[in-house]
């Protein structure tokens, strides 16, 4: 391949790596950074398949194992140290990552990792908790494995029975619409999207249009094509394009919780990756320059390993810091700092490096002879010989361990919560029905009827207050008086939230029995206006609107805007700040929602934050989701104050 593709192509590869890190750093501000996968696949489509195609031109056959070795000897190494540095680390540091680590090694190593998470369950948009996983970006790594295995067949049967390049080019970009338009079906809004988002067939679109372009824009047939009229065109397709990758790439509309990425945004965004990697190629221009420059060549020669470091550094780190929110940018540089220098060392030593099975053999000979020699290369088998064991020891005894008992109680409970919160909802729903039939009724009566109903009701209600039978009693040690108790029972709530009120709904329903509750993990704020809407729409939107919300990212405020749309000036619209030290939104979060208390009148936060920020054992290891003691003070301290501001009691 001439040496201009290369340069420019890592240059490319530049580019994704920068997004991606981004995007994991700060989605806030980066919400489509994680597009810089596509970038890696629709390469990766174009590449190989020019490959395959110029051997068929050239010798009329294409040597598949002469292929899978190099892509072996190239990509194997350094995802073996990946896998086995971290396990070495999970033994020695966090050994509550234990849990099927032999499962995700193996599914790594067989190329299948993408649907071991979809089996599992295991979302990449879910960070806290049980679903902290070091390994979970190599879904992309397994989709290439399986490229690399399959597409040489495909390809193969195209030539035999397409023939033609033109027929090869249309079948491909068919296949490519296909998967789009089955990303796009197979999408639910306010569902976990990880079948989607993990599946190969699913995410074949961008692996496709590289392919297609191959097809279209083989690189040994570029060098006579153009005149310096052409270059100019390229020269504004190139900016266009590029213009269009930054801008999806860094926009919030590509966040991937949202529907627009999965009704055709990421399928754009492969569209223009694919036109202005075609632009790169060719000759004549000014792309293929500026794409190559020392940083995004040393940028683009690590991208590898930067991408297979990037999680682990980043969670690994952040377990160890409980104050994130207070030292963004300070922590995220040495997150940084740390990505890059890790990749730096892994790319000398297991990339650049070819290491055979002999010279492994002779090292680890000299590793036992007698006398010891500490020479350098004998310190550096050493080392890797002890990750090795120890790595190898957490792998083979992993299926022995046991998931983490409080973050398994935590996702017990969530799945719990979850099944149960339709049947609550149901029976809250005929209380409020019945209630609402019974107050229509009592209003119907005469003044001297309704008076005297009214007197008889307080007079129930001071007795029950002054000893008559108490409810939920259990729940006064957690701060909470039985007048409080008491009052909630009529306090009719409509809430949504996220995993942590998802955590504590049955506490919730039982302390508000007219309260209905939809919540359910990695839920962002830009879903708030719809669902409301859709409550509304039905009649089941209480006096009352309950919302936690904030806890995986930040909101706008013209997100609040529409729900105070909706919500409308006659009902009490109660916000509950966040608890998420380990992540840079939480301050932004909770002094937006003061903020706005003083633009809505109607809208009270619940300080959270003020009551249980330093109850550090209130609180999961994740130090944001309550524990089975801080549910039942959240409940409490949520119903505390919703009933103190509604003037229920």
């Amino acid at each position: 391949m001439k040496k201009r593709y290369i340069t420019g192509y890592a240059g490319l590869r530049a580019l994704a790596v920068i997004g991606v890190i981004l995007y994991h750093l700060d989605p806030d501000h980066f919400g489509g950074g994680y597009l810089g996968v596509p970038v890696f696949l629709v390469l990766t489509g174009y590449l190989v398949t020019n490959q395959i195609m110029a051997a068929y031109r050239n010798q009329g056959y294409f040597d598949i194992k002469s292929f899978y070795q190099r892509r072996f000897k190239r990509l194997y190494p350094p995802l073996i140290a990946m896998l086995w540095l971290t396990s070495a680390y999970i033994v020695l540091f966090q050994r509550n990552l234990l849990n099927k680590l032999y499962q995700i090694v193996a599914s790594n190593l067989l190329g299948v990792y993408n649907w071991w998470q979809i089996f599992n369950g295991q979302s990449y948009f879910e960070r806290f908790a049980n679903n902290e996983s070091p390994f979970t970006h190599l879904w992309t790594i397994a989709i290439d494995w399986q490229f690399y295995l399959l597409w040489p067949l495909v390809m193969a049967l195209l030539v035999k029975f397409a023939k033609k390049r033109r027929n090869i080019f249309w079948v491909l970009v068919g296949l490519s619409v296909l998967s789009a338009l089955e990303m796009a079906l197979l999408f639910r809004p306010g569902q976990d999207t990880s079948r989607i988002y993990y599946g190969t067939d699913t995410r074949f679109f961008s692996l496709g249009l590289g392919s297609a372009m191959a097809v279209l824009w083989p690189f040994e047939e570029l060098d006579n094509r153009f005149t310096q009229k052409d270059g100019v065109i390229l020269n504004w397709t190139g900016l266009a394009t590029l213009f269009g990758m930054l801008l999806l790439m860094f926009s919030p509309l590509m966040n991937a919780q949202t529907a627009f990425p999965y009704y055709g945004g990421m399928f754009i965004f492969s569209f223009f990756v694919t036109v202005f990697a075609a632009v790169i190629a060719a000759p004549v221009g000014i792309w293929n320059r500026l794409m190559t420059n020392p940083v995004f060549n040393w940028l683009g020669s690590r991208s590898y390993e930067i991408y297979l470091y990037q999680f682990p550094v980043m969670i690994f780190f952040e377990s160890r810091v409980s104050d994130l929110a207070d030292h963004v940018t300070l922590y995220r540089v040495i997150e940084i700092g740390l990505i890059l220098l890790i990749s730096e060392i892994t790319y000398h030593l297991f990339e650049k490096r070819r290491y055979t099975s002999e010279g492994i053999r002779y090292n680890l000979t000299k590793l036992f002879q007698w006398p010891v020699k500490l020479s350098k290369n004998w310190l550096k088998t050493a080392a890797f010989f002890l990750v090795f064991l120890i790595g190898s020891s957490g792998i083979i005894f992993s299926p022995l361990a046991k998931a983490d008992n409080k973050d398994g109680a935590l996702i017990k409970t969530i799945n719990d919560n979850s099944k149960q919160q339709a049947e609550m909802n149901k029976k809250a729903l005929e209380l409020i029905k019945s209630s609402r039939k019974a107050a229509k009724k009592s209003s119907s009566k005469k003044s001297k009827q309704t008076s005297k109903a009214k007197a008889k009701t307080k007079s129930k209600t001071t007795k029950s207050k002054s000893g008559g039978k108490k409810v939920n009693q259990e729940f006064e040690k957690y701060g909470i008086s039985q007048a409080d108790l008491q009052a909630a029972q009529k306090l009719q709530v409509t809430a949504i939230g996220d995993s942590v009120m998802a955590s504590s709904s049955d506490i919730l329903h039982q302390l508000l029995p007219h309260a209905v509750i939809d919540a359910t993990v990695s839920r962002q704020a830009d879903v708030a206006p719809q669902l409301l809407q859709s409550y509304a729409q039905k009649g089941e939107l209480q006096d009352n609107v309950l919302i936690g919300l904030g806890t995986n990212g930040p909101f706008t405020d013209d997100e609040v805007k529409q729900i105070m749309q909706i919500v409308g000036p006659k009902r009490q619209l109660f916000w509950i700040n966040v608890v998420v030290p380990t992540r840079s939104w939480q301050n932004q979060v909770n002094q937006q929602l003061q903020t706005l208390t003083k633009k809505y009148k109607n809208l009270t936060v619940i300080d959270w934050y003020g009551y249980a920020h330093s109850q550090s054992s209130w609180f999961y290891d994740d130090k944001t989701h309550p524990n089975n003691v801080g549910q039942n003070y959240y409940s409490t301290y949520i119903v505390k104050e919703m009933v103190r501001a509604s003037g229920s009691n």
